[in-house]
């Protein structure tokens, strides 16, 4: 537990900030209760209650479709917060107000607006505030303050007792659902997706993801139970045509108010095209009756970002970062890369969390890279290189796989083995794919970003 008097003293800088958030129980220990972050909110005055909220939930592209919806918002003038985790390379990306992450002094500032609090909910809660727990108050503190128009909410984990569900959303998207995070939803897609409808709440609009019948069937039967609207991808909304495109794709779009043609999305992949239909369709439910319009459309997805989602970070040779971290995740960018690029060969460097499905990862990724290079992150959860570098060979045969464990190493023969003269392929038309992990791909972002 921390120490309550060291987080009544207001922090000075970023790191002490940094410091005091990850003394507290990390993100992968949960204890399934709203109380802790119910008991935090009410004494910060239920921050979270000033203004609508969109949630999302889902097993993967829950941060792409937020950045799309935020977006979207922006481009009709409204003011926005946007939630999400994890984050890529700086904490602060959590939270940001029209589009940009808090500056240093701002997340200090929102640290220091609810620390005095932190220390009465773990006096008087039987475990003390997670760092999640915190981070979300923090959030739903500085979003009240700004103040925004609308929040964007991506869960962390799960729905029903996520701490960012305190909320009582008027739109939840529920993206596609897969196996993730087992251990602590269930092993099943039906079992997880009972979890994740916990978002749908009584009155509002739920935004259906193309799911698996069973699935569906789970997420329509909580909006009934709880008088909410449904609008189904491939019934109301959906993408009508995509086409690869430099830079990225040109899609169409049917959403709820009206049709979309030839929008240009510099994101790869069919799952991003999926991810863009979603958020079209929120932000319609959102904003009521009337059709968004073309240009506020077409202008908004055209400044979208997706940092570590198929990012090409550097050229010569061309190098990916995704932060694929399940089977589903996984097939989506494998798919993507088919799709969108044409590399000769394709060779991966992989970063994996130990808790994760790793040969089904693996298993994914086997057809489309000539070589694997296996390391491992800078956290104490990450899978050893040695120990992936195993598995890998199972999978992928022992001569096409390299195990080195510093980042640094493995993306520096990554990028010779993509351009090596040794090989039969074309010299320059090789590239590299970072991947298995939204930390790996950070830190690989940071390295190859020139900083440490």
């Amino acid at each position: 537990m921390t120490d309550p008097s060291a987080e009544a003293r207001p922090a000075e800088t970023f790191a002490e900030v940094e410091d005091a958030l990850l003394s507290r129980w990390p993100e992968t220990r949960l204890e399934p209760s709203l109380d802790r972050i119910r008991a935090f909110t009410e004494l910060l005055g239920d921050p979270q209650t000033a203004y609508p909220v969109i949630h999302l939930t889902g097993t993967n592209g829950k941060t792409s479709t937020s950045r799309m919806i935020d977006a979207l918002l922006r481009s009709l003038n409204l003011r926005t917060g946007r939630f999400t985790s994890p984050h890529v390379e700086k904490m602060s990306e959590r939270i940001c107000v029209d589009g940009e992450p808090l500056s240093d002094e701002e997340f200090v500032r929102a640290f220091n607006d609810v620390a005095a609090y932190t220390h009465l909910v773990d006096a008087s809660e039987a475990h003390p505030l997670s760092f999640f727990e915190t981070v979300v108050g923090m959030a739903y503190s500085a979003f009240a303050d700004a103040p925004v128009d609308v929040a964007v909410v991506e869960v962390g984990m799960g729905g029903s007792w996520d701490a960012t569900n305190v909320v009582d959303a008027q739109v939840s998207v529920l993206l596609p659902i897969a196996v993730d995070h087992a251990q602590y939803l269930g092993d099943s897609t039906t079992a997880i997706a009972l979890e994740k409808s916990g978002i749908i709440k009584a009155g509002g609009t739920a935004i259906l993801a193309e799911q698996a019948p069973e699935v569906t069937e789970v997420l329509i039967q909580r909006a009934t139970e709880v008088g909410a609207t449904v609008a189904r991808e491939g019934s109301e909304f959906g993408v009508v045509h995509r086409a690869p495109a430099v830079g990225g794709q040109t899609i169409s779009l049917q959403g709820l108010r009206g049709r979309y043609d030839e929008i240009f999305l510099p994101a790869y992949g069919a799952h991003q095209a999926q991810n863009a239909a979603l958020a079209l369709a929120a932000v319609e439910a959102f904003v009521g009756e009337d059709p968004l319009g073309d240009e506020v459309v077409r202008e908004a997805f055209a400044e979208v970002s997706t940092p570590g989602r198929l990012e090409i970070i550097r050229r010569s040779p061309t190098i990916l970062l995704d932060a694929a971290h399940n089977p589903h995740g996984a097939r989506a960018t494998a798919v993507a890369l088919e799709d969108s690029f044409t590399f000769s060969p394709l060779i991966g460097v992989i970063g994996v969390m130990g808790d994760k499905d790793v040969e089904g990862l693996l298993e994914a990724f086997e057809p489309h890279l000539s070589h694997l290079v296996c390391t491992q992150n800078s956290t104490p959860r990450s899978l050893s290189a040695a120990r992936l570098g195993a598995a890998a060979r199972e999978v992928f045969g022992e001569d096409r796989v390299t195990v080195l464990s510093n980042l640094a190493d493995a993306i520096d023969r990554a990028a010779t083995l993509a351009e090596s003269p040794e090989t039969d392929y074309a010299i320059g038309s090789g590239g590299v794919l970072v991947t298995g992990s939204v930390i790996t791909v950070g830190e690989a972002r940071a390295l190859l970003k020139g900083r440490r």
